[in-house]
């Protein structure tokens, strides 16, 4: 494993592609898995501030995640148990008006097989966000009909919407989400990690 999670922090794939958006940055993978993790938490890509900590979820979406897991953060940061793996390892940037890029595909393609290959101790999969649902489930729905449909696969993985900010409205339209998803999901956590 030390050999891909080098590989990983090596990867320069989309310098080229970073010194184009308008924060023209260089690549900074964030690496956060080791074999033995139990949970997966696959989400979409690292944002600035993350990709200025180098530690993932380092934000308020961070915040609310952990909360939406009832983990601790000392809990949610011990790659022993927790493994975190975006669909892209680095900031993508910003568009010229200040919106998130997207994932680049190459990374996924390039990495995700092979992370996933040696991730099989994993007991639950928590997805959040359309970009690692489409990777991990194979849907094509929007992500609140995917998150709708949690039963479906449920206990082993959960889809989640983004923790971030700017879901605030969606979690107010969806309020079986906090009511009947989330209190599931942290008992399917603690069920997990106790072991």
């Amino acid at each position: 494993m030390p050999g891909l999670i080098d590989e990983i922090e090596a990867c320069r794939l989309c310098a080229a592609r970073f010194e184009q958006t308008e924060t023209a940055h260089a690549p900074r993978p964030v690496v956060w898995f080791r074999p033995s993790a139990r949970i997966l938490i696959a989400g979409q890509a690292p944002g600035a501030r993350v990709h200025r900590s180098g530690k993932p979820f380092d934000d308020p979406s961070g915040d609310r995640l952990r909360d939406w897991l009832g983990l601790s953060e000392a809990a949610f940061y011990d790659k022993e148990q927790v493994a975190i793996v975006p669909m892209a390892f680095c900031f993508p940037g910003y568009d010229a008006k200040g919106s998130d890029l997207p994932p680049p595909a190459i990374c996924g393609q390039t990495w995700h097989d092979r992370v996933m290959g040696r991730l099989d101790r994993v007991r639950l999969r928590v997805i959040v966000g359309g970009h690692a649902q489409r990777y991990h489930l194979g849907t094509r729905d929007s992500v609140t009909e995917t998150v709708r449909k949690w039963r479906d696969h449920a206990p082993r993985l959960f889809p989640l919407p983004h923790p971030s900010w700017r879901n605030t409205a969606w979690l107010r339209r969806n309020p079986w989400f906090e009511a009947e998803l989330l209190p599931v999901l942290r008992a399917r956590v603690r069920e997990v990690l106790d072991g």
